[in-house]
């Protein structure tokens, strides 16, 4: 019983973690301290964007959009369009998917591909309009430890749509 108590409380810790890295309070993160390097997911990808290759993937929650490497992709509900919300310390927990040139739809992508470009000149893949991220707590490729996050962070199907179920 004990060691559920434990497990429930890491849970929680790990939600509230990832809350407050999405947080509007003006703190430091805000945007207005010099941006740093963001971690990226354990398998991290290549330093320097260059080709993405997104594709679609089996998984749990039915079909889901992932990167070349089998890792699982997100999209972020308080995203304005093409535009990226998530920098500073949103963007240490949610490091964006970029490209050098254009994405590469691979199998079964139904969603229209792109790019939007952020606040530091990269290029970060959409798919049907929306951003793409990365969550930095996916261990392995078929990790969705980032679904449902705070209720605006989801898995990504197919046609760029958010999986909510």
């Amino acid at each position: 019983m004990r060691s559920g108590r434990i497990k429930v409380l890491a849970v929680a810790a790990l939600f509230l973690l990832a809350m407050a890295a999405c947080s509007d309070d003006p703190e430091p993160g805000d945007g207005t301290s010099s941006p740093t390097e963001s971690p990226q997911p354990s398998e991290e990808p290549s330093e320097e964007p260059a080709e993405a290759t997104v594709a679609v993937e089996d998984s749990d929650l039915g079909q889901i959009v992932v990167d070349a490497e089998g890792r699982t992709l997100y999209v972020f509900l308080v995203d304005e369009g093409t535009e990226s919300t998530c920098y500073d310390d949103c963007e240490a927990s949610w490091p964006p998917l970029t490209v050098e040139g254009d994405p590469v739809a691979g199998d079964g992508i139904d969603g229209s591909l792109g790019t939007t470009e952020r606040e530091d000149g990269s290029l970060q893949v959409t798919l049907d309009g929306h951003p793409l991220y990365y969550f930095a707590s996916d261990e392995t490729a078929d990790d969705v430890n980032g679904q449902g996050v705070g209720d605006v962070w989801y898995v990504v199907a197919p046609d760029g749509a958010a999986i909510q179920g």
